[in-house]
């Protein structure tokens, strides 16, 4: 699955492990979701949306129309 996480991230100067910390996770999840190694769970992909203010389709994307 392919995401803008890494895009969004770097627009709020947010490094892998502030990220992680304000999602509940590890940094090292979110460097496996960034780089498409592991696609986040639904409650997950909910709280990213959140926090970017963003729809989740326009963060990740299936790659199907």
């Amino acid at each position: 699955m392919n995401n803008r996480l890494k895009v969004l991230r770097a627009m709020n100067d947010w490094s892998q492990a502030e990220l992680a910390a304000q999602l509940d996770v590890s940094r090292q999840a979110v460097n496996a979701i960034e780089t498409g190694k592991h696609d986040p769970s639904l409650p997950l992909a909910f709280r990213i949306s959140r926090l970017f203010n963003l729809p989740i389709e326009e963060i990740f994307d299936d790659g199907h129309e």
